[in-house]
């Protein structure tokens, strides 16, 4: 896929564009890429922005367009959202006409657009009319009877609802980060673990025990992963720490490890001594077996291999 970093021609061809910050790639926002895949002869593309949630991403950048692509979008937008910031409503969409050379601009219900987002779908659908082009603007998704939106799959992850937060994603929500060298602690309790930073970027899920999925070096593995800051022996920051009941390899210090949180099972405790820590790791274990018994390790969606 072709990623641009700015209103830029591309030599890619007349496209038809999606519009939004797409962060999560929820159902709602489905239904409007679905409108800029489904245009015929036109180059189906996406224009997003960096712009952080206060609360953070779902998804990394890397994840997104990753999954975008595999969705069949050819070219990106990726936008600094300080460079559109202060455009009127009618230069941005002249943009899109000139410079983009979009034919085809698809929003959602509620996308606002032009300084302090002052315009809406059906201000966007009044310029594109004016300049010749096709404007599509798709209904809301509902879940629970309101709008599927953003916000509402980063609550659900900091309420360690994951697996709700799963069935309105492409895939669950997890994350990728290097492993970190560890006190060995799980080691001499009998369960090594992976030690991992959350990234900074991303929402922070609720702090606790989840059964996981672990993906490295082409390999699949079940996995327990504890989110939190280790009440028993104590740290300073946030970690995730996955153990891998299955696995039989060596140390990954340093690999680069994917790990999705695809159930929650209990809040962090604070046990009184090493042998009840012990023991209640040993117990997640057994639980996330019944878990993979009756569910299958999923393949990560898009590959990480």
């Amino acid at each position: 896929m072709e990623v641009l970093y700015g209103l830029l021609a591309s030599s890619d061809g007349p496209c038809a564009l999606a519009l939004g910050n797409f962060d999560g790639i929820h159902p709602g926002h489905r239904k409007v890429l679905s409108l800029a895949l489904q245009s015929g002869g036109l180059k189906p593309a996406v224009l997003t922005f960096d712009l952080e949630p206060p609360d953070g991403w779902i998804f990394s950048q890397k994840r997104k367009i990753s999954i975008l692509e595999s969705m069949g979008f050819e070219r990106m937008y990726l936008l600094h959202f300080a460079s559109v910031r202060d455009m009127t409503a009618k230069e941005f969409v002249d943009a899109l006409s000139e410079s983009c050379r979009v034919k085809k601009a698809c929003c959602g219900f509620n996308f606002t657009f032009g300084s302090g987002g002052k315009a809406g779908s059906a201000e966007l659908q009044k310029l594109c009319a004016e300049r010749g082009m096709e404007a599509a603007v798709a209904e809301p998704v509902l879940w629970e009877g309101a709008p599927v939106s953003s916000s509402r799959v980063r609550g659900l992850i900091g309420e360690g609802r994951v697996e709700e937060a799963s069935r309105l994603l492409p895939c669950p929500f997890g994350y990728e980060s290097p492993v970190l060298p560890g006190r060995r602690l799980g080691r001499r309790l009998g369960a090594p673990t992976l030690n991992q930073a959350l990234p900074d970027h991303l929402v922070k899920p609720k702090f606790g025990v989840y059964v996981s999925a672990v993906y490295f070096g082409g390999n699949a593995y079940a996995g327990v992963t504890n989110v939190g800051v280790r009440p028993t022996v104590g740290s300073n920051t946030a970690l995730a720490e996955t153990w891998m009941p299955e696995y039989r390899g060596g140390d990954l210090y340093g690999r680069t490890a994917r790990v999705d949180l695809l159930r929650f099972l209990r809040p962090e405790i604070r046990f009184p001594n090493l042998k009840d820590l012990k023991e209640a790791i040993l117990g997640d274990g057994k639980k996330a077996e019944e878990y993979f018994k009756k569910n299958a390790i999923p393949r990560p969606f898009p590959d990480f291999f």
